[in-house]
């Protein structure tokens, strides 16, 4: 009987190899996604003053497939932004740095 069980939880269980739904234009398909996809991940990292003194984001996809997302420094400011990169197809992060 708990062979039966464990047998109808296992097999009811979802695994990575199932297929899901995946965009044609990937889960990140473009800047304004990026942008939202970059801020949601620096602000722990960064805090929200120093990001939201970073906007606007930029966002620019490359030959493959990756997005680099940069804030701005303002015009005369000395420093650096944060950069993030993130892949269009799947949204793994791929680099995140901040200048100084």
């Amino acid at each position: 009987m708990i062979a039966i069980i464990l047998g109808v939880l296992v097999g009811s269980a979802v695994t990575a190899e199932e297929p899901g739904y995946f965009p044609k234009t990937g889960f990140v398909p473009d800047a304004k996604t990026a942008i939202a996809i970059a801020e949601a991940i620096l602000v722990p990292i960064y805090g929200q003053k120093q990001i939201a003194s970073e906007r606007p984001f930029h966002a620019v996809l490359d030959k493959r497939g990756v997005w680099t997302v940069e804030g701005t420094l303002p015009s005369g400011s000395d420093g650096g932004v944060a950069e993030i990169k993130l892949s269009r197809q799947d949204s793994r992060i791929l680099y995140v740095m901040h200048g100084k």
